[in-house]
């Protein structure tokens, strides 16, 4: 027999959507917010000679790999040198910080276990000062790469560092707080969408390059069918795992309750094979592109003799680099393991189950249930991690192959898209749910008053 959130999303139609008024203003503010992004993307630094940088950007002789991932997050803000260039990566740079300080810093541990709403506040505050820390340093390694080449600037000196480092700090703060609006007033994680919109941006622009290559000889036609099949059947195996799970089954004992015995139903844990989600793909790109995006910018500059090994080691942090991949694919996992680890805490849940009088049959409360869901939880990432990793590095073998990064669209792209398309929609089935399960109360309570005195409301009045 269906369950009654099962029978409402089966009654769900266009007609419940368009009764959902509070649905749609969050749908609009999110929209809003995201054509606000899109606007701030073609909106020039100060000073910046857009057809040169341009020109510069797409030289392809330049090494510029990193920064074709950079530019694919921003929605192709790099290329313009936007003010909204460093996009939200500053803020993710520092969200992995004050999480990994969280872990290994006690007394930001005790705020995180123990400080409730308030010690998340406290958190989130210190995240936002080292976003503005991060986002100066990355800007002003930018302006002054950007300084330094001919022609790039129409008048380089102090000002134009100054002014470049306030524009970029200020975009990242500003899509900062229009992402945390998103996650409060809209629909969805704000930060995520933020990059969604990005990556779903330089798409077709990416097809386009894609297509033109295959006009021009330089891939077959078959490679184009192979890479769109290939591209179908990433995003087919992401929502499968995204969907997979494994439900333990919890058992409550029966009570004795006056003269009733109450008690004795059964219930199943869910645990996600990616327990983790996107996040470790966004925060291994994200550490990849930090250091490397200065790099980047100042390879090509006059360097002193003591920073010449710089050039080779940015060559190296190139999409389909043997480097390259190395590095993330060992974040991947790192972050895999790790962001479980915070998100989920076995010793906890057992001990909840334990107060509630619940138990995995076969297994004790208490800590050899704890030591069961670790058990059970490790591999359960074992599996997670190999899929992100699998997903995130197909692209980057094919990019080895073909020997072109000008058309990066990877793994972490399609995980991002499909991930956060998911998550959206469910929060939207989640708002259709609510509104039609608040709908249904308010004419059982009509009902009931009507039928009590022998008629609706509006004949007794």
């Amino acid at each position: 027999m269906a369950s009654a959130a099962e029978q409402l999303a089966a009654n769900m139609n266009m007609g419940t959507f368009a009764k959902a008024t509070d649905l749609h203003k969050r749908l609009l503010f999110t929209l809003g917010a995201l054509l606000v992004y899109r606007i701030g993307t073609y909106v020039p630094i100060p000073g910046i000679n857009s057809a040169a940088f341009l020109a510069f950007f797409q030289n392809p002789d330049g090494q510029r790999g990193i920064l074709d991932m950079f530019n694919m997050f921003s929605g192709g803000a790099v290329e313009r040198m936007a003010v909204f260039a460093l996009n939200v990566t500053p803020y993710i740079s520092a969200s992995i910080i004050v999480q990994l300080m969280g872990a290994v810093y006690p007394p930001w541990e005790k705020l995180k276990k123990e400080g409730g709403e308030q010690g998340r506040k406290q958190l989130n505050q210190y995240t936002r000062y080292l976003t503005v820390f991060l986002a100066v340093a990355q800007s002003l390694g930018i302006a002054a790469g950007l300084n330094a080449q001919p022609q790039l600037v129409d008048q380089p000196g102090l000002f134009f560092i100054i002014s470049t480092v306030t524009c970029l700090t200020g975009g990242t703060m500003f899509l900062m707080w229009l992402g945390e609006q998103v996650t409060a007033r809209g629909i969805g994680n704000g930060i995520s969408l933020i990059i969604f919109a990005g990556i779903v941006a330089v798409l077709p622009g990416t097809l386009a390059r894609l297509f033109g290559l295959a006009q021009q000889g330089q891939i077959s036609a078959f490679t184009l069918l192979f890479i769109a099949a290939m591209a179908v059947a990433v995003v087919v195996f992401i929502v499968f795992m995204e969907r997979a799970q494994r439900r333990l089954l919890i058992q409550y004992p029966k009570r004795q309750e006056g003269n009733r015995m109450t008690g004795g139903e059964r219930s199943f844990m869910p645990l996600k094979v990616n327990t983790a989600g996107v996040i470790p793909a966004i925060f291994a790109s994200s550490l990849l592109m930090l250091p490397t995006t200065v790099a980047s910018m100042t390879a090509n500059a006059n360097l002193p003799e003591w920073l010449s090994w710089l050039p080779a080691v940015t060559a190296q942090l190139t999409h389909g680099q043997p480097v390259f991949m190395i590095l993330y694919a060992a974040l991947i996992i790192f972050f895999c393991f790790f962001y479980t680890s915070i998100t989920f805490n076995p010793e906890e849940t057992a001990e909840n189950l334990r107060k509630y009088g619940g138990f995995l049959p076969g297994i004790r409360p208490g800590k050899r249930t704890a030591e069961y869901l670790d058990y059970v939880l490790t591999r359960l990432t074992v599996i997670g991690a190999a899929y992100i990793t699998a997903v995130c590095l197909l692209p980057e073998f094919l990019v080895s192959q073909m020997g072109s990064t000008n058309l990066y669209f990877g793994g972490t792209s399609l995980l991002i898209v499909v991930s956060v398309t998911m998550d959206t929609v469910s929060q939207i089935q989640s708002q259709l749910l609510a509104h039609q399960y608040e709908g249904l109360i308010k004419k059982a309570k009509l009902r009931g008053r009507g039928g009590g005195r022998g008629g609706t409301p509006a004949l007794r009045r």
